[in-house]
């Protein structure tokens, strides 16, 4: 990481607690949220239908987050608009199309037409996030999803931003044996983080970096982590994967332990305040889900990985310290 100029320091506070760790929610999901809520037929769940989703999650999780992550379609303005969105919260606004473009050689990540980074900024975002489907062994298509990046990166410069990214893998059609692709998935998320955090983004939202029903060893699985850690030339965050809730605290902390800097999760928080149909029962799905508030109070983060701040103190990678000498 470079010297920070001071709207990227800021926008860091905001989306952070005062230790410089990150407890925030994604509920950017577009396609994925529509099949989730109606999985037989997906259209069923239009646009009204995500506005509102969003903007419950919104009034119910950003009091307890250090920021939200929303798309620019049906999130991020409504939630200001009515009041969801608290003041006081951070606000990550996603860049990209839902999906992806899929060529020969493997999948590419489209901008939102008439979306930009200023016209983010504008709306009083404190960052840009851009998911990347990304190979690093597909040279071709790697090559232009690293100028995709590039280009966002200039962009949030410009405009003074800080940037997140959320480099994907996944297997193409040569990847017929399941097992032989999780064998290779931790050196891919490796790669990908020495690949691309030194383009100029500012917070890498990594991937777990091994099937953990595949593997389920905490030391090699802890070593995968660590392996992101040192690739990485920014803080990281671990991302839920579409794993249920237990599964994501169990991989959170063991991340931690590596030297993650928190997460930015989705479903694993929320999903299930999405089978609650009722709108007055699913504003009311905080209080009684196993959430309990617990798993954002900043004791609960402490406990989850013992010694974490220490750690990343000693090597000076929260982002907040990063490039000083650390006084703790």
């Amino acid at each position: 990481m470079g010297q920070l100029t001071i709207g990227k320091v800021r926008g860091l506070q905001q989306i952070s607690d005062p230790q410089g760790i990150f407890a925030i929610c994604a509920m950017d999901h577009r396609g994925s949220m529509q099949r989730m809520l109606s999985p037989r037929q997906p259209e069923r769940a239009g646009y009204q239908t995500l506005v509102e989703v969003k903007q419950d999650l919104a009034e119910m999780l950003s009091p307890v987050s250090t920021a939200v992550l929303l798309d620019p379609l049906y999130g991020a303005a409504q939630a200001i608009a009515t009041g969801a969105l608290r003041g006081g919260t951070g606000l990550l606004v996603s860049l990209e199309e839902s999906g992806y473009g899929e060529e020969a050689q493997g999948r590419v990540t489209r901008l939102l037409d008439q979306w930009s980074v200023e016209k983010i900024r504008r709306m009083g975002a404190s960052a840009v996030k851009v998911l990347l489907y990304y190979r690093p062994d597909l040279l071709d298509v790697a090559s232009r999803q690293r100028k995709v990046v590039a280009d966002v990166a200039a962009a949030c410069r410009r405009f003074d931003i800080p940037f997140v990214l959320e480099p994907i893998t996944y297997p193409t059609a040569a990847d017929r044996d399941p097992a032989a692709f999780a064998s290779r998935k931790p050196d891919l998320v490796a790669q990908s983080a020495a690949d691309l955090t030194p383009l100029g983004i500012d917070l890498l939202k990594a991937e777990f970096p091994a099937d953990a029903q595949v593997q389920r060893d905490e030391e090699k699985l802890r070593t995968a982590c660590e392996a992101i850690d040192a690739a990485s030339r920014v803080p990281w965050v671990l991302l839920t994967g579409g794993v249920g809730y237990e599964e994501f605290t169990r991989q959170l902390t063991i991340a931690c332990r590596a030297g993650a800097s928190g997460f930015l999760g989705g479903r694993a928080v929320w999903e299930a305040a999405l089978k609650v149909s009722d709108r007055r029962e699913r504003r009311r799905w905080r209080w009684c889900s196993p959430l309990d508030q617990r798993w954002w109070s900043t004791s609960f983060r402490a406990r989850l990985a013992p010694g974490f701040g220490d750690y990343r103190h000693r090597n000076c990678r929260l982002w907040r310290c990063r490039g000083r000498r650390c006084r703790r």
